[in-house]
């Protein structure tokens, strides 16, 4: 059973026995060091700030991005504070810093670790030369509810794919030195379940058995930590009745004993303070000793440890122990970013201007883009379109637009940077094809005064490509929506383009799945293409005319409808299962766990994604019909490429317990491997299931396997799978 060893070093102890008491708190105070609000403001204006640093009262800025700004402040806290102790320099670097990537929930419909991986190196890289050192990354919250806006931020609904993308992220931004140029210390959030809020509304409550707290929520937040992660923030959420920011079981109990974590936790943005509007306190006094207690270190932008804790240690509320232990992590993490060795580590103007938007840049966030894009539809080959055509139309409110391509949470990155679909499809075609293009609609207004240009082109076009979805700011934090409709009237000029019998693109731009299945039935070609952030035009150029196959598979499953959320693929099965078997008795039919007004299946289910190419799969083929405790069964399945076209595959394994002392969910990932087969060649795909993948939390909360029957399934996507069957003895 891990216990968490206190971090400790001689250079901290040293520093600690001469602090005063003052000089602790200060350590504990994190403030906005800008005009960027990522939250309600609560501080001060500049002559204060720059006080607070030199006299040793604020343990690091954040959102004071920039080298030589970086440099003054570290100059002013190193060289005016009594102790000297530099600052830690914090930031939102969500999906790059200069050079935009693909919102998160984008990169994870890639299904490929290593290039997540290379994203966030590069967004380390870009964001170190310019003074940052902690990085409020990766969210590696579990979504399973399309209305929450911060769906954006993260992995999508799988506990497996999460936390294998969490790993990913936390060893792109930290390399394997902390205090090595270009890497920057992770901080793992929201602790915990922030991604499991009521009715899908920001902030809101979150309410869950420990069971799947543990099976669901958990496990991307652990692989983290087992990963190495150097921090970790909490969440505004409640958990069980206590906001995640003073729970002592979630940062006593589980983090540090049960996981062994022995870094420095940061709360959110002033949530600490608002534990009084969750009413579990009734004073400042009373919060800030309720979660230095419970294991929040560190207060960000709430400037209530500065206000409150040297009373409460005065008065003998609090005792100086308990300080000592959250300065002594946040000591030690300043230590291994090797800040204490040279403060200036990350604030080189020079080094900033060489990294920063570099080609090599901007080539990793194509690769990326275009890796995330997937293609949902596509009737009669519609796609990849003759880079030759005549005449495109390119309808939409981002046609032409750069704007909105950056996406949700990227602040750093310029509004004008991005290269618009327009140019990207410019750069791709041929001399004589002509493009015609409308916004047709916006993304706010109910205005229909567009649709008639809109229409007069599209008749004039051999090919339309619409260019629809969500504007930046409706998807990310407190961008939750009870409609999941394409908003404004795009839907109705989507209706009226249809009816000049062209043949149509839909490019769908979205933070969160949405609800698209009037497009779905009538519109014969579908790509889903996020935000994908810098790169975009170029990226989805070169899967619309064939130089790129798509090969992005869904992260979150489409519902039809807002009515079906939430939906997810891992659910459980009922007492009354819906078949839609009409040979079953109409009783049996009516009185199941269904709707009456639409089915229950997806639109698309998680882990699917189309290809221009097209792959077949072999039976299973297992290499025993049982194992027992501690065997590996081997699962192997051939995909043939059988088309003219070289594709990549994202194959999936799942597994399901048929009986177990507690249900089971009816399906669940357990392996995935991408790899490109050529046109014509069948590869084998191989792979390992262990006693580890077949654990869950029994009856009693211990975590460990049951003999019985077990069906395995490969395939394309969670729906479409073949099956077989093993047992454990």
């Amino acid at each position: 059973e891990p216990v968490s060893k206190e971090p400790t070093n001689d250079k901290v102890e040293e520093l600690l026995s001469q602090m005063t008491l003052e000089e602790k708190v200060g350590q504990l105070n994190f403030i906005v060091g800008d005009a960027l609000q990522t939250g309600p403001a609560s501080v001060t204006n500049d002559g204060e700030r720059l006080e607070m640093i030199k006299s040793g009262k604020v343990t690091g800025v954040f959102n004071a991005p920039g080298a030589e700004f970086s440099y003054k402040l570290q100059k002013l806290a190193v060289e005016n504070s009594r102790l000297g102790i530099p600052l830690l320099f914090g930031a939102d670097i969500i999906h790059g810093y200069k050079t935009i990537f693909p919102i998160p929930l984008a990169e994870a419909a890639s299904w490929d670790l290593e290039t997540i991986e290379n994203g966030a190196r590069v967004a380390a890289k870009e964001a170190t030369s310019a003074g940052i050192n902690f990085n409020f990354a990766p969210m590696v919250d579990v979504g399973r509810d399309a209305r929450w806006g911060r769906n954006a931020e993260g992995a999508g609904e799988d506990p497996y794919l999460g936390s294998l993308i969490a790993r990913a992220r936390v060893r792109g931004f930290q390399g394997n030195d902390l205090a090595a140029p270009y890497t920057l210390a992770a901080c793992v959030k929201h602790f915990a379940a922030y991604g499991a809020p009521e009715g899908g509304k920001e902030y809101n409550t979150v309410d869950m058995s420990e069971r799947v707290l543990r099976e669901m929520y958990l496990p991307p937040y652990r692989a983290a930590i087992d990963e190495g992660a150097a921090t970790v923030m909490t969440s505004f959420n409640e958990i069980d009745g206590v906001p995640a920011s003073g729970s002592k079981y979630l940062l006593d109990d589980i983090l540090r004993k049960e996981w062994g974590f022995n870094g420095m936790v940061v709360s959110d943005y002033n949530s600490i303070t608002e534990m009084i509007n969750h009413g579990v306190v009734g004073n400042r006094a009373d919060a800030a000793k309720m979660a230095l207690e419970s294991g929040n270190d560190m207060d960000m932008m709430g400037l209530i440890y500065s206000s409150e804790i040297e009373k409460l240690v005065k008065e003998g509320k609090l005792s100086e122990e308990t300080l000592d232990k959250a300065v002594r992590r946040v000591l030690k993490l300043k230590y291994d970013l090797g800040l204490f060795e040279n403060p200036y580590l990350y604030a080189d103007p020079a080094v900033e201007k060489k990294e920063v938007r570099s080609k090599e840049n901007y080539d990793a966030a194509l690769d990326m883009a275009k890796r995330s894009i997937v293609l949902l539809k596509n009737e009669k080959d519609l796609l990849p379109i003759n880079k030759n055509v005549n005449t495109i139309a390119l309808i939409g409110p981002l046609a032409e637009n750069k704007d909105e391509l950056n996406g949700m949470w990227s602040f750093f990155g310029e509004n004008q940077d991005p290269i618009s679909i327009l140019e990207g499809i410019k750069q791709k075609v041929g001399p004589g094809t002509k493009i015609l293009t409308a916004d047709g609609a916006d993304f706010y207004s109910d205005s229909r005064s567009g649709f008639s240009k809109a229409v007069g082109i599209a008749n004039k076009a051999d090919v339309v490509i619409l260019a629809l979805g969500e504007s930046a700011v409706m998807s990310g934090e407190a961008a939750s929506r009870s409609s999941i409709e394409l908003p404004g009237v795009q839907k109705e000029l989507m209706q009226a383009i249809q009816k000049t019998g062209k043949p149509i693109v839909t490019l769908v731009s979205s933070g969160r799945p949405l609800a698209i299945s009037w497009m779905d039935k009538n519109i014969p070609a579908i790509l889903q293409t996020w935000s994908l952030g810098t790169l975009t035009g170029p990226a989805i150029a070169e899967v619309l005319f064939g130089d790129y196959n798509p090969s992005g598979k869904l992260p979150m499953t489409f519902p039809r409808n807002v009515g079906q959320v939430p939906i997810y693929y891992n659910h459980k099965n009922t007492g009354r299962p819906y078949t839609g078997d009409y040979s079953e008795p109409a009783s049996d039919r009516i009185y199941s766990s269904r709707y009456r007004d639409v089915e229950n299946s997806p639109l698309y289910p998680f882990g699917y994604g189309l290809s221009y190419a097209k792959f077949e799969y072999s039976d299973i083929q297992l290499d025993k019909a049982s194992i027992k405790s501690g065997e590996t069964l081997k699962v192997k399945v051939s995909v043939k490429n059988a088309s003219k076209v070289d594709g990549e595959e994202v194959v999936q394994l799942y597994i399901r317990d048929l009986v177990g002392s507690v249900t089971r969910p009816v399906k669940e990932l357990k392996g995935f491997k991408k790899l490109m087969i050529k046109a014509g060649e069948t590869k084998e795909v191989s792979f390992d299931l262990t006693e580890d993948d077949l654990s869950f939390y029994r009856r009693d909360m211990t975590f460990g396997t049951e003999p019985g029957d077990f069906k395995v399934y490969v395939g394309t996507n969670s729906r479409d799978v073949k099956e077989a069957d093993f047992m454990l003895m």
